[in-house]
């Protein structure tokens, strides 16, 4: 079905060798690069629980409008999503995030202490924010998909991607890449949008851990734009890193995530431009569109969305400014 494309890592598609940038190379296999870092992140996830001591519980007040229930959580340990859990398997399963005391919450975020909780899926028109999380979510595994879909032999490190932005038409991740000049095919798309497919259909959870500078340091050592973004994220967020991690792939974001990647439905890897001006000579735009898993339109409407999705988005990164605020000032001003 693929075999016209020739560059990304699966069995039938095939990319010759390439020169790469000994400025930019890492010493490990891309596979080995993500087992560490997932790694690191399992150390410190244990280092973290370890240092918590006694366990203190919590009543949280699940709300729902059929019914309210009080659930008996450890403090600093439990999520939204364990209370799901609790609960029953569907709600789990879709809830995207949840509202801890009115505020928003990631599903894989601990609670502080006793609280009251409520769950939001994709269908919760009241709420923008989903939205967002989803759009955020869509980036975010993008760029697993960049950073998994080429061979060793092509140098690739993930550099940003902005806050989301509804309104543009399309979500985005930034990829630097030694490929000169490089124009993807139709059926190099079509291999992206197949993995990118592949991790939603996974349904793998989005685990949010936040860490010290310098163990994210330690993680993202193998990645030169990274190692420079982390003081600059740090100095503004009381030296701490937001990590999120989807199987294997661990990245950088200040969320929230939806709860899973299994609530991205159809999705169309739409477009990859070189940006000519970025801040970095080499970087590539990846471009999308995606549904809600459950939100159903016509190939001719999903066409016009991607259509729209092929055009350049002009979106900038602003790594200090709070996601949402922008996301809501966007939407305002289109």
């Amino acid at each position: 079905m693929l075999h016209g494309c020739k560059r990304f890592c699966t069995s039938s598609l095939k990319l010759p060798a390439q020169i790469v940038s000994s400025k930019y190379a890492s010493t490990l296999s891309k596979a080995d690069v993500r087992k560490r870092r997932s790694e690191l992140f399992n150390e410190e996830k244990r280092r973290q629980r370890s240092e918590l001591g006694r366990i203190e519980k919590i009543e949280v007040k699940y709300k729902s409008p059929e019914d309210e229930i009080i659930l008996a959580m450890n403090r600093n340990i439990s999520t939204p999503y364990d209370c799901a859990r609790h609960i029953s398997e569907s709600v789990a399963k879709m809830s995207a995030i949840a509202m801890v005391d009115g505020k928003v919450w990631d599903m894989h975020k601990p609670f502080t202490g006793d609280c009251n909780l409520e769950f939001m899926t994709m269908q919760s028109p009241s709420k923008l924010t989903v939205n967002y999380a989803f759009w955020r979510t869509c980036s975010f595994i993008l760029g697993a998909v960049a950073d998994s879909a080429f061979k060793d032999d092509v140098n690739v490190h993930l550099y940003s991607f902005p806050v989301p932005n509804i309104t543009s038409g399309s979500f985005v991740y930034d990829v630097f890449m030694d490929l000169p000049d490089w124009q993807p095919t139709v059926s190099e798309l079509r291999a992206m949008c197949a993995l990118f497919v592949k991790f939603s259909n996974s349904e793998l959870l989005l685990e949010r851990l936040e860490v010290p500078s310098n163990v994210a340091l330690d993680i993202f050592r193998d990645n030169p734009f990274k190692s420079q973004q982390i003081p600059n994220i740090a100095k503004a967020n009381n030296d701490k890193i937001t990590l999120y991690r989807m199987g294997d792939h661990v990245d950088i974001s200040k969320g929230p995530m939806v709860n899973n990647s299994g609530l991205v439905g159809r999705v169309s890897v739409s477009a990859i431009h070189r940006l000519t001006d970025g801040p970095v000579d080499g970087l590539y735009r990846f471009q999308g569109v995606a549904l809600p898993r459950g939100i159903l339109l016509n190939f001719f409407a999903f066409s016009i969305l991607e259509k729209r999705a092929k055009k350049l988005n002009t979106a900038t990164w602003q790594p200090h400014v709070e996601d949402e605020e922008i996301s809501i000032n966007q939407a305002s001003a289109n």
